[in-house]
């Protein structure tokens, strides 16, 4: 979970509080889902651990003192910067331009200038950790969001966002007192070496130059030591975030810009230019308010909270949430509480979205426990009695049991499971996750022998022979369920020594059905993890359902995972087994 940093007077003043006692913080913390990690220390800073990964506005002074305050019955703010489907606030000259060559390769830019004050300590560390909170944790470290901050009154509007020849294009990073080419920078300055990977690859890189063709960036790696060196007392910033995901970078911008609202500063809007259409037009001016509006039925509220609230209750529970909300009726439709997403929020999927908020805004103290009125006796499902009598049986002819995650990177899933011919029906076949944190957690596993593999990439210092299995969930596409879904358990295992072959698997399997008291059959399968004709399927009921598949693996595939000996491996489907018994 994210953990900040905050001068912990900043953030009583924030909250408009005189005085707080760290006592008095813990019981506010509660409504933001955090909590008091380390008390402040001499220098006044403290640490707070947010348990919320869907709500990135908090992690930051600003944003965690603006939920406080507001929870305590302080104003709304109003933000009247923003830009949306029917207003277009004035940018003037503050423009960014976009090449069409960065559509292939780093397609995305937003930003905003924002003015004020001379920048201080506490504002420019909350802007830096800002920065790092957002594109680390909410932006997949810096792959789908990038942020950097510029010295605005140096620069020459407009700006422009290119592609340009990594070999060609020369300029000096920040933190260096010598020019290198963009392809230098990859390995020769420590941005470049920790993000170089997400551009390394690409045919142009992308580059941020004002109209005069000075460098601000070379986003998502690194800015210039000249337009890029941000200090204390500048009184002007760009803000700009470049990436992969437009609605993501809307969002971000939209929490940086309240942010520093909220610290004293104006945001002047910024229009961005794009060559193409994009889903908010060819010209977007951010801050840019996309959100859409969400409610949810009375009805619902009271029997999922278990308690009877009037639709009133309901709104001023909102409103210490930020959230403005009023109570609607439709022509014959029931009654229900109709809200405004906050500029900053993006987290509003669901009506039960709403609902939360609502039992947050409330009070979990409020509600009155209560015990179970019904009470039962848990016993074991069939399916994980089954699991149990597999798992002693395996246990028995001298297998041991490993346990995996259920998510993975398509690296580790497909890619290296399958050759290259083949990987196009395997990413079909593949439930991906849509909005992952990570490329390392970005597919739920579609087979239990890609995991095993994994485990015997790094087991090479083990004596052989290797005997594992493992029983657990895997995912693939299945168009007869409405969620387009399903989830199987499925058994895997793999031996690895010099003498395994296809007759040895073999006598395992025959042995493991045996004793599961299981008639079957089997037929050969091309299945291209394994070698061709030393591969079979185990069939059921008389060859209609397919319960597993096993053999010898593929030296393709054994050479993509680093594995130096000949191994075997099988997965066989319970649910199928089950049904069979």
């Amino acid at each position: 979970m994210p953990k900040i940093e905050v001068f912990r007077d900043a953030l009583i003043r924030g909250i408009g509080a005189k005085k707080l006692t760290d006592a008095q913080l813990e019981e506010l913390f509660p409504c933001a889902k955090a909590e008091l990690d380390e008390p402040a220390d001499a220098d006044g800073i403290m640490k707070v651990e947010l348990n919320d990964t869907n709500r990135p506005d908090l992690w930051s002074t600003a944003g965690l003192a603006r939920q406080l305050r507001l929870y305590r019955g302080g104003d709304h703010p109003r933000y009247t910067f923003f830009s949306d489907s029917t207003v277009t606030r004035e940018s003037g000259d503050r423009r960014i331009m976009v090449d069409p060559a960065v559509k292939a390769i780093r397609p995305w830019v937003v930003g905003f200038v924002m003015t004020g004050p001379p920048i201080s300590e506490a504002v420019l560390k909350d802007l830096i950790q800002t920065q790092e909170k957002l594109t680390w944790n909410y932006g997949r470290k810096r792959r789908s969001i990038a942020m950097g901050l510029y010295r605005a009154d140096l620069i020459q509007w407009p700006v422009h966002y290119r592609g340009v020849d990594p070999d060609a294009t020369r300029f000096v990073p920040l933190q260096m007192d010598r020019e290198l080419s963009m392809r230098q920078i990859l390995t020769e300055h420590p941005k470049g070496q920790e993000y170089g990977h997400i551009v390394a690859d690409l045919p142009l890189f992308p580059l941020l130059t004002d109209d005069r063709g000075d460098v601000l960036s070379f986003p998502p790696v690194i800015n210039s030591a000249g337009l890029g060196a941000v200090q204390e007392g500048d009184t002007t910033l760009f803000v700009e975030l470049t990436g992969s995901d437009l609605d993501s970078l809307l969002h971000a911008a939209s929490i940086v810009a309240c942010d520093v609202s909220d610290a004293g500063y104006t945001v002047e809007p910024v229009r961005v230019e794009y060559p193409e259409q994009t889903p908010y037009g060819k010209a977007i001016t951010v801050p840019y308010y996309f959100q859409k509006p969400q409610s949810v039925a009375v009805t619902l509220v009271n029997r999922l909270l278990g308690v009877d609230l009037p639709a009133s209750q309901m709104v001023d529970a909102l409103k210490r949430m930020g959230i403005t909300a009023t109570e609607v009726t439709p022509a014959g439709g029931e009654k229900a509480i109709l809200i405004r997403v906050p500029e900053y929020r993006n987290d509003f999927l669901h009506a039960v979205d709403v609902l939360e908020d609502v039992m947050i805004g409330r009070g979990m103290d409020s509600f009155e426990p209560e015990m179970p009125r019904d009470f039962t006796v848990g016993r074991l499902t069939e399916l994980e009695q089954y699991r149990r009598r597999l798992r002693d049986l395996m246990v028995g002819l001298g297998f041991q049991e490993m346990i995996f995650n259920y998510l993975g990177s398509g690296r580790d899933y497909l890619d290296r499971m399958y050759p290259p011919e083949a990987r196009e029906d395997a990413y079909s076949r593949a439930v991906q996750i849509a909005n992952p944190m990570s490329e390392n957690y970005e597919f739920v596993r579609p087979s239990v022998i890609a995991s095993l593999m994994n485990a015997e990439s790094v087991s090479a210092h083990a004596a052989y022979p290797h005997h594992v299995f493992a029983i657990g969930k895997v995912a693939e596409r299945y168009e007869k369920d409405p969620s387009g879904t399903r989830t199987l358990t499925n058994l895997g295992f793999l031996s690895a020594d010099r003498d395994e072959d296809f007759n040895i698997i073999n006598s395992r399997i025959s042995a493991i059905l045996f004793h599961l008291g299981c008639e079957y059959t089997l037929r050969e399968t091309r299945d291209p993890r394994f070698i061709a004709g030393r591969a079979a399927e185990i069939t059921l009921a008389g060859g209609k359902a397919v319960a597993g598949v096993f053999g010898e693996v593929h030296p393709g595939t054994l050479e993509r995972w680093g594995v130096q000996v000949p191994c075997t491996a099988g997965e066989l489907n319970l649910e199928e087994l089950l049904r069979q018994t």
